[in-house]
Order: C-alpha cells, then sequence, then structure tokens
C-alpha cells in the first residue's frame, strides 16, 4: 500500500495526528474535517496514499465503489436528513484549480440544516 511520510492524511490513517473518526475498515478512514463547513462535514480517504482524483487508476475502482456507497450510510448516521427533503453534497477537490489543499484523495460530505458557512 502507497504512503507519503509528509501527508497529513497518511499521518492521521497511521494514528499519528489524532482524528474523530466515523468510519474505518481496512481500505478507508472517514472522519470530521476540523474546519467544518456546516452541521455534518466529514471526509472520506482510502488508507492507500492517492495523490488526486487525476490519480486514479483502474485498480483503484473496487475502493472508490466501496467509498461512494459508504457515502449515504455514514450521511444519515452523522445527522443528514433523508432525501428528498434533506441530502448531502459530495465534493471532490482536485489539483490547484479545483482548490485541493492536501494533497491525498479525500471526498468531502457536507450537509445538515441550512444555511450553512460556505456552499
Amino acid at each position: 500500500m502507497s504512503h507519503d511520510p509528509n501527508c497529513i492524511f497518511c499521518k492521521i490513517v497511521e494514528g499519528k495526528i489524532p482524528s474523530r473518526k466515523v468510519y474505518e475498515d481496512d481500505d478507508i478512514l472517514a472522519f470530521h474535517d476540523i474546519q467544518p463547513w456546516a452541521p455534518v462535514h466529514f471526509l472520506l480517504i482510502p488508507k492507500e496514499h492517492v495523490t488526486s482524483m487525476a490519480h486514479v487508476e483502474d485498480a483503484h475502482g473496487p475502493m472508490l465503489g466501496k467509498l461512494m456507497t459508504l457515502i449515504p450510510k455514514l450521511a444519515r448516521q452523522e445527522g443528514c436528513r433523508p432525501y428528498p427533503e434533506g441530502g448531502f453534497r459530495v465534493i471532490v477537490n482536485t489539483g490547484g484549480d479545483g482548490m485541493q489543499e492536501v494533497q491525498h484523495l479525500h471526498v468531502h460530505v457536507i450537509g445538515g440544516p441550512r444555511p450553512w458557512k460556505k456552499g
């Protein structure tokens, strides 16, 4: 499994930096954002270091499929209201133009009653 010793998210995966975990298995870690935009705001990351969505390859398909199917379950678990009245946003920032701040693939899940701080 790929790992970057200088990556903050890799350090969270290793337990070197604490996080408020939402979910964890062998492939994926989900944790609360430290600067939330909304009442519900957490991230899902692959435990393997994948730099960005631009670096995804065919071999990442099963992990990404698992990650995407976890989102609705975890969104409800963390307090998002059910669809269609409720819901949530799923955001993947990629590269400089996409406003990616941490160079480790991550998916933001944002929801809860509005108004939100951003978005």
